[in-house]
């Protein structure tokens, strides 16, 4: 089997935008101000997306008359993104008009968080702050949209498909389309191409039903077979036409006859190849939203180099340098990612470790060290807190080499391997390794790696400065498994960015870029042990 090039069609992920999670909110809040003389207030609910120093409504709840413990029935939707910090405001007003205008209503009280606050907390209630003080309180219940969700699990062969090449068989690969409202068909899913065969078997494919199929088992899906070319204008071999429902009625050696559409209706014009079902299920899929709802917590782990190559802390130029008016490339990038991963994280405890510098008062070299100094408890308080042990700590130590970055993930894999003996969705970590240049001990790196993709872990690697990263890039496995030897990895857990990319951009983008796989990289984990969210309802 061979893959195309870049405008050629890709196995797996297709080229449309990921899909967005839509989270619906409903409100309800207790001991609400009375606004009103001779009656109690009629609130309403507006909530508003805060951008800086800006709000913009999203979405209002219904009015309720004389009420101060609401409970609304209207929902507000809105659009999730796990890699950005989402600030929301709640403001309660009294509405004494039958136009809603807020602008001509009574404040009642407001409450200020972030949509990851509110999706990754069981029961999420908060006082209203009423001109500086607590008056009534708030409670939100978050709900993903969509339903349940399944993946399909296909195997598919073609038999005796028609020839499209001069000097050749055909190249054949397959398209899944899903049918929209208006009629019009949307790419779910395209398989890899297979070489001059007229009788292919592809890769056991999988498809989230929500891509196949928006969830229902009666959309229709197009299935379209092409002979691939290396100029891009693939030539249709057949198609055909089925709906998840039939799917899920197919046993195996299941046949669908590929029609071409301008040869349909030709005298003598059976068929142009059949696809055979070799293997199908379709099984509960469970979302990242549904793990973290149901009780599992991102553990955030950070691993900073403190080798030589980073330059003299006291000098402006080196990336530990602390003294400037923009903080360093170091904390921005701990800061950036710390800033998404703490609303997911109950007990705000993160462990931080340096390595490649010296350690008084023995002045040997560590490749772990743990950043408070306290080697039996390495855990620092929120992300101020490992921004005060990383600022004390580059006073401290002796910046040195090299840069061993293998220690560092075999001690939190050691921590994953613990979590997995749960044997259920808890404890899901995220080490963040900031370096400045190549690894050192990038064999044994590779082998850690590999080791650990068959744990509750994901690894995001930031290369700060202006080295050369190009053999970091081979960790991040997106095209291909990362492999070494014999061994590869079980799945990919690697995202690699270099800073540089993002250093005149605001830190958001920075987050966004390295925690954007995240998501499916916790979901695909545990769907693939078959492990159900802690606190999943019944089925």
């Amino acid at each position: 089997m061979q893959q195309p090039p870049p405008y050629a069609p890709q196995g797996g992920a297709p080229p449309p935008a990921a899909m967005v999670s839509k989270v619906e909110m409903t409100i309800s809040c207790t001991g609400l101000r009375d606004a009103d003389v001779f009656s109690k207030s009629d609130p309403i609910c507006v909530l508003y997306n805060l951008e800086g120093s800006r709000k913009r409504e999203i979405g209002r709840t219904e009015r309720i008359d004389d009420n101060l413990n609401p409970k609304f029935q209207k929902q507000i939707t809105v659009d999730y993104h796990f890699e950005e910090v989402q600030k929301l405001a709640f403001y309660l007003y009294d509405i004494d008009d039958n136009n809603n205008d807020v602008s001509k209503a009574d404040f009642l009280g407001k409450c200020e968080c972030t949509l990851g606050q509110i999706v990754s907390s069981t029961n999420f209630k908060r006082p209203l702050d009423y001109q500086g003080r607590n008056y009534g309180s708030i409670s939100i219940q978050a709900q993903e949209q969509g339903g349940m969700q399944k993946s399909v699990k296909l195997t598919l062969k073609g038999v005796k498909l028609d020839k499209k090449d001069w000097f050749g068989k055909s190249d054949p690969f397959l398209e899944f389309h899903r049918q929209l409202l208006d009629g019009s068909y949307a790419l779910a899913h395209r398989t890899e191409f297979i070489k001059n065969t007229l009788n292919p078997r592809w890769k056991p494919m999988k498809i989230n039903t929500r891509r196949l199929c928006d969830n229902n088992p009666d959309t229709v899906i197009r299935v379209e077979c092409f002979d691939w070319n290396s100029n891009g204008t693939h030539d249709l071999i057949g198609e055909f036409f089925t709906t998840l429902a039939e799917l899920e009625q197919s046993s195996a050696g299941k046949t669908f006859s590929l029609v071409h559409p301008k040869k349909k209706g030709k005298r003598g014009y059976r068929h142009s190849g059949e696809i055979v079902v070799e293997q199908i299920t379709v099984a509960r899929e469970y979302s990242f939203l549904e793990y973290i709802q149901g009780g599992c917590e991102l553990n955030f782990v950070v691993g900073i180099d403190f080798t030589g190559s980073n330059g003299d802390p006291r000098d402006s130029s080196s990336l530990h340098y602390l003294g400037g008016n923009t903080p360093n490339q170091y904390t921005q990038a701990i800061t950036a990612v710390g800033n998404v991963i703490q609303d997911y994280d109950s007990d705000q405890l993160y462990p931080a470790f340096g390595f490649g510098a010296r350690l008084p008062p023995t002045w040997q070299v560590s490749h772990q060290f743990s950043l408070n100094g306290n080697p039996q408890d390495p855990d620092c308080h929120g992300i101020p807190g490992i921004l005060a042990a990383y600022h004390q700590c580059i006073n401290s130590v002796q910046l040195y080499g090299p840069t061993n970055a293998s220690p560092i993930i075999g001690n939190v894999a050691k921590m994953a391997r613990e979590a997995l003996h749960q044997q259920q969705a808890k404890d899901y970590f995220i080490l963040l390794l900031i370096t400045d240049g190549i690894l050192t001990d990038m064999d044994q790196t590779i082998h850690m790696i590999i080791e650990a993709s068959e744990l509750p872990m994901s690894i995001i690697i930031v290369g700060v400065g202006n080295a050369d990263f190009d053999d970091m890039e081979r960790l991040d496995s997106d095209d291909e498994l990362l492999s070494i030897g014999n061994r590869k990895a079980k799945r990919d857990i690697v995202q690699f960015v270099p800073f540089r990319e993002f250093r005149n951009v605001p830190p958001q983008k920075l987050a966004s870029a390295v925690l954007e796989e995240l998501p499916d990289q916790v979901a695909s984990y545990y769907n693939a042990l078959h492990y159900a969210p802690i606190n999943a309802p019944p089925t």
